[in-house]
């Protein structure tokens, strides 16, 4: 079977396509911007990559076109396949007909750490021997990479609420089915396709309707939003998850270290051990409890779950300590969204205590351009000792109201190398500096190490 993949150098369609690779299909693909590192990954696996949408590229015709969320009506490609009798599907519903059949799939969902969460179980399932497979949206450090078919029935998929493709509507994570279902957390985002959050907990709601009667869902006890999906109505087992003051929550989690980075684990009452590991803030910990909750499910002992999370190295791009230069600590992270921003700067602080800050924050998402966060993002970053907003080229808005609003040195930029120049210039020894965007920002992360290990020491 030829698959031809629509929009293939984006994170999901990149990972289906060698999933698709490695069960035997023949792949191609094309992309506008076919690049790193993901072209490189495609090209390792033998797919071929066509750069364009060229609509002779139709011809032979594949059997079947997977087309990405990234393409829509008006492209010359997307018009030459409708005029065709070439069956054409999305990347969500190509992962379920040909991928998840007869897999017990673990799903996780939410506004906030699904990435960090589907690592972690991934993890420890095959920690504890399961050989999972996973799709995931980052690229977990235990593994290498953000995909593989695995060699047991159980998947661990990134559960995305964005909508599937330009002829289907619904959110990727209706399709897959799944049978273990994370919801994490629930907030606002997405403002180019939904219109509010009542849109957002019906498509929640949505998924609660696809897990079985036999099936499990996972969530924290106090979201309210959440709460509020789940009393639309619920057919599956429940359990909830929280911290040793939510007293009815089945898993619980007490802080050892206020930063997040030593924590113990426990399962309706009974201990399960303490998680000691390099990770910091509330929402890891939120995270950990999610992933053995999920992880029970399908049978691994939360003692055992505990013992891999000690081993569990993280997933690139979230808070990632690209380089320590001089005394000068860079992290790379994908915040784009408030909360984010503000639990993630929340546990460095609590783990640096009153050594510095400097967050440098692009906000690149669709929702954060259109501004609809703009009235928080300053109490956001107040964790930092310092704050630089950058502004995106074609945004609806300027970023210097919410400079002006800080109550913590808050300037704006809009050149990257400027900014670089900028922060070696003004750099201390024992400062922390934190880059947050959903992008490349311009090449901003290894400008900044370069530029800090060409520099002169400072104290």
């Amino acid at each position: 079977m030829h698959i031809h993949i629509l929009g293939i150098c984006g994170t999901f369609m990149g990972s289906l396509a060698q999933l698709a690779k490695a069960k035997g299909l023949r792949v191609t693909g094309c992309d506008a911007n076919v690049y790193p590192p993901m072209s490189d990954q495609l090209q390792q696996a033998g797919i071929e990559l066509i750069q364009g949408f060229d609509p002779a590229q139709l011809s032979p015709a594949p059997d079947l076109v997977v087309v990405g969320n990234a393409m829509s009506r008006g492209n010359s490609l997307v018009e030459a396949l409708l005029e065709t009798q070439i069956p054409f599907t999305s990347g969500p519903q190509f992962l379920r007909d040909h991928l998840l059949d007869e897999r017990w799939v673990l799903a996780v969902a939410g506004t906030h750490g699904k990435t960090t969460t589907s690592a972690m179980l991934a993890w420890i399932l095959d920690y504890a021997g399961m050989a999972p497979g996973f799709l995931i949206g980052g690229v977990p450090k235990n593994f290498g990479v953000s995909a593989r078919l695995g060699d047991t029935p159980f998947f661990v998929v990134e559960a995305d609420e964005y909508d599937s493709a330009f002829f289907d509507k619904r959110s990727k994570f209706v399709h897959y089915r799944a049978r273990t279902c994370v919801l994490n957390n629930l907030e606002f985002d997405h403002a180019d396709i939904f219109p509010d959050l009542a849109a957002i907990e019906r498509q929640f709601h949505h998924l609660v309707r696809t897990v079985p009667g036999n099936g499990r869902i996972i969530s924290p006890a106090l979201d309210q939003n959440l709460q509020r999906v789940l009393a639309m109505g619920c057919w599956s087992e429940q359990q909830s998850t929280g911290s040793e003051q939510v007293l009815e929550a089945h898993w619980q989690s007490t802080l050892l270290n206020e930063d997040g980075s030593h924590f113990s684990v426990s399962c309706a009452g009974v201990s399960a051990g303490a998680v000691n590991w390099c990770h910091t803030g509330a929402h890891n910990v939120s995270n950990a409890l999610s992933a053995i909750a999920a992880a029970h499910h399908v049978g691994v002992r939360p003692e055992t779950a505990v013992a891999a999370l000690n081993e569990f190295s993280g997933v690139k791009r979230r808070m990632d300590l690209l380089a320590e230069v001089a005394g000068v600590k860079v992290y790379d992270d994908f915040a784009h969204h408030p909360t984010a921003i503000e639990t993630t700067l929340a546990g460095l602080r609590a783990q640096v205590g009153e050594q510095p800050i400097i967050a440098v924050i692009e906000p690149r998402s669709n929702t954060m351009r259109m501004g609809v966060h703009k009235a928080v993002l300053a109490a956001a970053a107040q964790a930092a000792d310092q704050v630089v907003w950058f502004q995106p080229a074609g945004a609806d808005w300027a970023l210097s109201d919410v400079a002006a609003a800080s109550t913590k040195p808050a300037s704006v930029a809009s050149d990257v190398d400027a900014l670089v120049q900028q922060l070696v210039a003004n750099r201390r020894a024992g400062s922390h500096i934190v880059i947050m965007s959903n992008g490349g920002f311009g090449g901003i992360h290894q400008k900044l190490v370069a530029q800090l290990n060409a520099a002169e020491p400072v104290s």
